[in-house]
């Protein structure tokens, strides 16, 4: 006896806008008027031949349009860096990204034990940026004197969850995202992977914890001014740069803090891009206006505001968390990569396996069995190949 399943609107909208596409966008690609798209994502069940159409043109497999969601997700805030420049649609394509990323996660940690959110309690009264910075080091018993080679193994081992691919979209080059499920708090953090540079994903890493610990996550960051969004994310700096380059270490290190070359070497050693220090020492007063800004014309003269020395030297931190987990899945024989894409279709996540791999951060082909390629006609044994 076969089961008739009901198409689902929402997951038609949720692939819509996971491609970064408007209604009247996808409505010219499948050939139907902008209202019939209104309709089919308000729960009409498209014709069969416009339903091919709309899996050719979203690119997700045709049971993910008829799955009910299981895990209620609430997203809380979303903090895009780029707020001011980026388009909106844009924005909640990473934000529908997240959220299969999410499902992702909470599918895979029903086998395996993930590091439990480890982060302090601001809420008591800490007005200085610097002395917050401090607290959080001490919080993750990271001295205060010592340099942070990889931000981004520090989040994941406090619980929280970061994967790096590329966003596609001009200006966004980080983000965050709170979200609940069952009454607990989990953070995201999605790095773009568009921009190889140690130094940036370091600062961008910091910025984005420089959120989950200052700022609210309750209210709806769309809604602020330009003038509290720009301070929102002038905190964010503030914090990333008091972390990375704590005050009294970093200021002993200032021994030249005029001369360009220094900061060169003071980059192999602080891991912070020469930019970040030198705006860092002006702020702690270490230069005078004069100083910095000809500093910073030293830096456009010498194109190094797109591409400084290092860059293609310092290795750039890459999230291994999700990586972990699948090779811990396929090493210990729990799962195929191929069992792994069956088991999240029967848990209502119908995904194709490149898909998958780039939201995970994987290797292009991890979730393809290697037997797959196998030729189902071999030769028999004993037969002469002479003859």
């Amino acid at each position: 006896m076969s089961i008739t399943r009901t198409f689902n609107g929402e997951r038609l909208k949720s692939a819509r806008i996971y491609r970064g596409k408007t209604i009247i966008e996808l409505a010219e690609e499948v050939e139907v008027t902008k209202q019939a798209i209104s309709q089919f994502e308000n729960g009409k069940p498209p014709g069969l031949e416009t339903l091919l159409r709309l899996i050719s043109a979203l690119g997700f497999p045709r049971d993910y349009f008829y799955e009910q969601n299981e895990n209620e997700i609430q997203v809380g805030n979303t903090y895009f860096r780029a707020l001011l420049t980026s388009k909106k649609k844009d924005r909640m394509s990473q934000i529908e990204k997240m959220k299969i990323l999410a499902s992702i996660y909470h599918f895979l940690n029903k086998y395996l034990e993930f590091p439990v959110l480890n982060i302090p309690d601001m809420s008591f009264e800490l007005d200085d940026i610097e002395e917050i910075a401090s607290e959080v080091r001490r919080f993750f018993k990271i001295g205060l004197e010592e340099p942070v080679t990889n931000m981004v193994r520090i989040l994941e081992k406090n619980g929280i969850v970061v994967t790096a691919f590329s966003t596609d979209r001009e200006g966004i080059d980080a983000f965050s995202q709170r979200q609940q499920v069952d009454g607990s708090d989990y953070y995201f953090v999605v790095l773009g992977d568009d921009k190889k540079s140690a130094t940036r994903r370091q600062f961008d890493a910091a910025h984005e914890l420089g959120h989950i610990v200052l700022h609210d996550w309750t209210h709806d960051i769309e809604s602020l001014s330009r003038e509290e969004f720009r301070q929102v994310e002038k905190e964010a700096n503030q914090f990333a740069a008091a972390f990375l380059l704590p005050k009294d270490a970093f200021t002993r290190d200032l021994i030249y803090p005029n001369k360009l070359d220094y900061y060169v070497e003071l980059k192999k050693k602080w891991r912070v891009s020469i930019s970040a220090m030198i705006v860092r020492a002006y702020q702690l007063k270490v230069i005078n206006n004069n100083q910095y800004q000809n500093l910073m014309k030293q830096i456009s003269k010498k194109g190094w505001r797109t591409k400084e020395p290092l860059d293609d030297i310092i290795q750039v931190s890459k999230p291994t968390l999700m990586k972990k987990a699948i090779e811990v899945l396929m090493v210990n024989q729990v799962m195929t990569g191929e069992k792994i894409v069956r088991q999240l279709s029967n848990n209502s996540l119908s995904l194709n396996s490149d898909e998958i791999e780039k939201l995970l951060g994987l290797n292009k082909g991890t979730l393809i069995d290697q037997n797959q390629s196998s030729p189902v006609v071999s030769i028999k044994k004993g037969i002469d190949h002479g003859n």
